[in-house]
């Protein structure tokens, strides 16, 4: 349960940091840190506008979207501490729940009858289906050196000592933040910002979503970075003790809000055609991890 306090408490200015250090680099003031949970307050408070077109489907995805998100929250553990649902290949079942989220938002964009939206749910099925082999690549190669296959028990039975174990904890690292800004379609796969059609992704999705289903999107997306970026601690908090691994938590949580927010200021976002090179040489990156944990076992031969 304290994972998922956690995630959610991170989740409040994840996003907002992101913008506070874009508007840094920049040289602009920008809006303050909890300036996105103002938005979704003000989304909350409205209604919501239907198209035409538009069937059951489209009411009903973005609540089970933010379902879904809720739902992988409840596997994540935090150090010593299991999540509120912890079993062997409960990773399996993190991949596949939030699957189930992206398939409901695509679905949704197709139910409007809209080509644009259309567009943008063919590029986020394309992206998510390359992504997938990355997550599970690096998972698998966790538990291959662990010997388990539960979240839980795989970072616990994590021993960073050598300087290989530290090698493939930075290639982990690395390869979670990118799925992290892919699912989130960020940064240099997506730029949020923009409207144009050639190049958009996710906003084109949600583009007919109003009101308070616009802010269940937009909340799922707040904990999608969180819940990333949870991974991304119990890499290396393993078994420090909770009193020192709390601080941890949100420290990592800020350092990697700060990194992707200076690697969306300084990297320009890459051409269409690219981006699904970019997301499989992530695959690449995820099996210098298995041949590093082939080397650490001793079954490298």
């Amino acid at each position: 349960m304290l994972s998922a306090l956690l995630i959610i408490a991170a989740s409040l200015f994840f996003t907002g940091l992101i913008n506070r250090t874009k508007s840094w680099t920049s040289g602009r003031k920008g809006p303050g840190v909890l300036q996105p949970l103002r938005d979704v307050y003000r989304l909350f408070r409205k209604g919501s506008v239907y198209p035409a077109t538009a069937g059951v489907l489209f009411r009903v995805a973005p609540t089970i979207y933010l379902a879904s998100l809720l739902m992988a929250l409840l596997v994540v553990p935090f150090g010593q501490e299991k999540g509120v649902l912890s079993f062997n290949g409960d990773f399996i079942f993190f991949a596949y729940v939030l699957a189930l989220g992206r398939f409901l938002t695509i679905v949704a964009a197709l139910d409007t009858g809209s080509s644009f939206e259309g567009m943008g749910a063919s590029r986020e099925a394309l992206y998510g289906m390359l992504a997938e082999p990355a997550f599970f690549v690096l998972m698998g190669s966790l538990a291959l050196l662990t010997g388990h296959t539960s979240f839980h028990e795989i970072f616990n039975a994590l021993h960073l000592g050598s300087w290989i174990s530290y090698a493939l904890a930075t290639l982990a690292t690395f390869v979670l933040v990118m799925i992290a800004m892919i699912e989130n379609s960020r940064m240099p796969v997506d730029d949020p910002k923009t409207h144009l059609e050639l190049t958009m992704v996710h906003e084109v999705m949600i583009l007919d979503h109003s009101g308070f289903d616009l802010g269940l999107i937009l909340t799922a997306g707040y904990l999608k970075f969180a819940l990333f970026g949870a991974l991304v601690v119990n890499l290396f908090i393993g078994m420090v003790p909770t009193g020192y691994a709390i601080p941890l938590f949100f420290l990592i949580q800020t350092g990697m809000a700060i990194t992707i927010g200076g690697i969306e200021s300084f990297m320009a976002r890459f051409r269409m055609s690219h981006n699904p090179q970019f997301i499989t040489v992530l695959t690449s990156v995820a099996l210098l991890v298995f041949f590093g944990v082939l080397l650490l076992s001793g079954r490298f031969l």
